[in-house]
């Protein structure tokens, strides 16, 4: 990595190499955004089908048998 680093700031890219890291760890933070938006997105669609069967369930229980 350091050799990396040596090469870019002989031609003088520093500013292409913070871009660059700036992209990756921009990405990176980006997918991990995502990934937990969607496990959020999976429990709250668990949570309100728990819900509307729970809400089934006592709503039969709730009719008057005849």
């Amino acid at each position: 990595m350091s050799d990396l680093i040596r090469i870019f700031g002989e031609r003088g890219d520093l500013a292409h190499l913070a871009l660059l890291l700036w992209a990756v760890a921009a990405s990176g933070a980006l997918t991990l955004c995502l990934r937990e938006l969607s496990a959020a997105s999976r429990r709250f669609d668990d949570f309100v089908r728990e819900l509307a069967r729970f809400n089934r369930r006592a709503h039969r229980r709730a009719k008057p048998r005849h």
